[in-house]
Formats: structure tokens, C-alpha cells, sequence
């Protein structure tokens, strides 16, 4: 047992306030809530728009790429993205070095949604009413959070 995190005793009360997979929980439900309308004005839902996200990050990634880089599996990650092209903002091509890549690039269309996007996001940042230097200190904070569970996964 690890000696550095106090045993919880059986008989103690729970209480779902103190709980900081509840607490993320929550503010990830926040988060969809303020999303949800401003997203559906651009026809995108927030995987979409985080795939979106990062290929205006940079273009021409591989499927294996965006998926690793959203912790989501290709049979999650390929209907998303077919819908996308459906809408006209990125192609599917495969890769003509190596066949059994298909490589994501954006559509005009796709670019021109990147200053209706960079809206919504300055949208969401303002209802955190966190300050920008606060903000990143968060995000580097969940971010070592995740990193430390993801070591504790089992194999």
C-alpha cells in the first residue's frame, strides 16, 4: 500500500465533493454545456471540432496521428473524420509513400471555419473568467494529472 495517500476507512462518510474525478466530471460536463450551442452554429460536435482544432494545428496528419494525439481508436476516430468530409472540411487521401496511411488535409472550407472556431474558443475562455496566466497553470495541472494516471494504467 502506498504510504503517501492516507487509507480511506470503510466506515468514513463519502463525500462526492472531495472527490477530484468528480470534480473534472463536472467541469467536463460544464465545458459540453457552454460547447453544445456555440458549436452547433458551425454543424460541428466538440470531437469534431478538437480533430478541427488540430489539424489548423498542423495539417496533414495521419489518422494514427490525430487518434493518438485524442487518445481515441481509428473505429471511433474514421466515422468522425468521414463525417467531416462529408461536410466539406478536411479530405481523405491515402498516403502515396506508404498506402496503408491516410493522411487528413484540410478544404478551403476548412480553413475558412478556423476564424468561427478561434470565436468560440475566446467565447469559452472568457466564461472560465480564469486569467490567461491562471488558465495555462491549470491545463499544465490536469495535464500532469492525466500523465500520472496514464502511468498507473495496467498494462
Amino acid at each position: 500500500m502506498d504510504k503517501r495517500v492516507p487509507a480511506c476507512k470503510p466506515e468514513a462518510p463519502f463525500d462526492l465533493d472531495e472527490f477530484l474525478c468528480f470534480s473534472v466530471y463536472a467541469a467536463n460536463h460544464a465545458f459540453n454545456r457552454i460547447y453544445h450551442p456555440m458549436l452547433r452554429e458551425i454543424d460541428l460536435t466538440y470531437p469534431q471540432f478538437i480533430a478541427m482544432t488540430l489539424l489548423w494545428e498542423k495539417d496533414g496528419q495521419t489518422v494514427g496521428e490525430i487518434g493518438e494525439r485524442l487518445y481515441l481508436q481509428s473505429n471511433t476516430l474514421t466515422p468522425m473524420l468521414k463525417r467531416l468530409e462529408v461536410l466539406g472540411y478536411i479530405e481523405r487521401n491515402r498516403d502515396p509513400l506508404d498506402e496503408r496511411q491516410v493522411r487528413i488535409k484540410i478544404t478551403a472550407s476548412g480553413r475558412k471555419l478556423r476564424q468561427r472556431a478561434f470565436e468560440i474558443v475566446q467565447r469559452v475562455r472568457s466564461a472560465t473568467g480564469l486569467a490567461d496566466k491562471k488558465m495555462k497553470s491549470l491545463v499544465g495541472q490536469v495535464a500532469t494529472l492525466r500523465k500520472s494516471l496514464e502511468e498507473k494504467l495496467p498494462e
